[in-house]
């Protein structure tokens, strides 16, 4: 296996660190043209715990969209982040308040298989969410496919070891 890398000249294995590169990028533009497309910083999250079954399961893959128009209504699933929580939260809205002074929005949050309200998930002190902390309303999901993300935040050795024997992957093979 080694044998083929020791056979390349500088100029190949440059080439290949660039292909590399080129690979990254691309990931990036997909990224971030997801996320214009889906006018939501996050356009794809993966489901971290059990408290939206039976709708969705952990490792679940979720498709994310934030329309300017659309307001978040009752019962749908929406992703929203804290300032003070670094994770974003996968619930269901199940109350919607609109303060009558300010004309702001204030929402209320539960995940399906939990038996309360996510006001104990809220900053201390907060009852309600904020329109501005929701990522965006689910639209479609994949099941089990971010199962790859939750193993590699589990375990951060096989994280570094899929990088590894990719990266060796692509230098070894001139194609």
């Amino acid at each position: 296996m080694f044998g083929e890398l020791r056979r390349m000249n500088v100029r190949q294995v440059a080439l290949q660190f660039l292909n590399i590169l080129t690979i990254a990028a691309s990931a990036l533009m997909i990224w971030k043209g997801l996320a214009v497309i889906t006018n939501t910083e996050s356009p794809i999250v993966v489901v971290l715990s059990g408290s939206m079954e039976p709708a969705f399961h952990r490792g679940d893959l979720l498709f994310l969209t934030l329309p300017r128009k659309a307001p978040v209504e009752i019962n749908d699933i929406c992703v929203f982040k804290l300032p003070e929580r670094p994770i974003p939260i996968v619930h269901r809205v199940v109350k919607i308040h609109e303060d009558a002074k300010t004309k702001k929005e204030y929402i209320l949050t539960k995940g399906d298989n939990n038996s309360r309200d996510d006001r104990a998930l809220y900053n201390r002190g907060q009852m309600w969410i904020n329109r501005e902390h929701v990522v965006g309303k689910v639209k479609g999901f994949m099941p089990y496919v971010g199962m790859v993300t939750i193993l590699m935040n589990d375990y951060p050795w096989m994280k570094f070891a899929l990088l590894g024997v990719l990266g060796l992957f692509v230098l070894i093979h001139r194609e």
